[in-house]
């Protein structure tokens, strides 16, 4: 009996610890649709023996599934929102890993004359101005929180854009490009989605430049103190990583047809 108990124990130690090497992590579908992940995990899986398991969201819900404890980290894009996540006590501390950048893409014949354009609230001014068609991601993301952002800045209320112009396509980016293409509208998206994006039809890169187009992406670990079930030892090697030499060698090399879609910043 004794040996038998010695034995069941050993064996949920062994189970336990080759479960706890697995890390669930929330990302949003902008970082997911650009490719960069499929670079990513095989790697920190070689280096660490890490298993990255992604849940592919958007930044509100990524934030939703960090606060109920249902991963163990988030990457994401909304300063704001994540500054709250932390304030709040729901993620210990908010490291920025890379950035990109936002751009505005659109049919091609361009009848909101983005082209000419030199900031982004002249050119979302421009848009509404002739309620040319636009397609809003609508679902909380960090892109749609952005894009709300924007429309603000331009003195426009988007509570007031419910309209048969404005799209919302609740849904991720890939989606939403998708909508974009079908109907031939203008959209927000972030380079790395847009430059990854098969579908485009007459779609074509209008806008870009803005220093208001900043794209930060942040990792935020869960807080064990909320959480105690959390991975926590495995989330910061994973976050030892992804501000390594190791990291930034990879994020800066990654490019789609010679142009680089993310930028490394994160400070070890």
């Amino acid at each position: 009996m004794i040996l038998r108990i010695a034995t069941l124990i050993v064996g949920v130690a062994i189970g336990a610890g080759a479960m706890a090497q697995e890390v669930k992590l929330a990302v949003t579908t902008s970082f997911h649709n650009s490719g960069l992940s499929e670079v990513l995990l095989p790697e920190i899986k070689q280096d660490l023996g890490l298993d990255v398991h992604l849940l592919v969201v958007g930044t509100g819900q990524a934030i939703r599934l960090g606060k109920a404890g249902d991963v163990d980290a988030i990457l994401v894009h909304s300063r704001s929102a994540e500054q709250a996540f932390v304030e709040q006590g729901f993620g210990t501390h908010r490291t920025e890993i890379m950035y990109n950048d936002f751009v505005i893409v659109g049919p091609g014949s361009d009848p909101a004359q983005l082209r000419d354009a030199n900031t982004v609230v002249e050119a979302l001014q421009k848009i509404h101005s002739i309620n040319s068609a636009f397609v809003s991601r609508g679902d909380d993301s960090g892109t749609h929180k952005a894009e709300q952002a924007l429309w603000r800045a331009a003195g426009i209320d988007p509570q007031d854009l419910s309209t048969p112009w404005y799209r919302s396509a609740g849904a991720g980016m890939g989606a939403a490009l998708n909508v974009a293409s079908g109907m031939n509208a203008y959209i927000l998206s972030d380079r790395a989605s847009w430059l990854n994006f098969g579908n485009k039809g007459d779609l074509t890169l209008l806008f870009s430049g803005d220093p208001g187009l900043f794209n930060q992406y942040a990792f935020l670990p869960v807080n064990p103190a909320k959480h105690r079930h959390v991975a926590q030892r495995e989330v910061a090697k994973l976050e030892a990583w992804l501000t390594s030499p190791r990291a930034k060698t990879l994020i800066n090399g990654y490019r789609l047809h010679g142009e680089a879609l993310f930028f490394f910043n994160a400070q070890p």
